[in-house]
């Protein structure tokens, strides 16, 4: 499983995530990126996975346009110690997760 940290989600959940193939923003060079080109530059890069914080980005995509599955933490704030209360729920559901949508996480 091949995952994206959108900017917006700290770095540090990246050594929460080992099992997975997981890369940043920027370390890929595409810091400042628009979330549309974020999501072809993922899709053609084979990302599986867009995870962010982001609520809107679920919403302001044609997701159908994108081969990508994008999952939202709903959140308050991107500290570390927020994010991993997520984990649990992520890594449940991340192998029944469908691309083309988007999905909500919660605690």
């Amino acid at each position: 499983m091949k995952i994206l940290l959108d900017e917006c989600v700290t770095k540090r959940l990246k050594n929460y995530l080992k099992e997975y193939e997981v890369f940043r923003v920027n370390e890929l060079g595409w810091s400042g990126i628009k979330n549309g080109k974020l999501m072809t530059l993922c899709a053609e890069n084979g990302f599986d996975i867009l995870l962010t914080i982001d609520k809107i980005l679920a919403f302001q995509q044609n997701l159908e346009k994108y081969n990508l599955t994008i999952v939202v933490f709903n959140c308050k704030t991107s500290k570390i110690e927020e994010l991993i209360d997520f984990l649990p729920s992520f890594k449940a559901k991340i192998e029944i997760l469908d691309k083309h949508k988007a999905y909500i996480i919660e605690k």
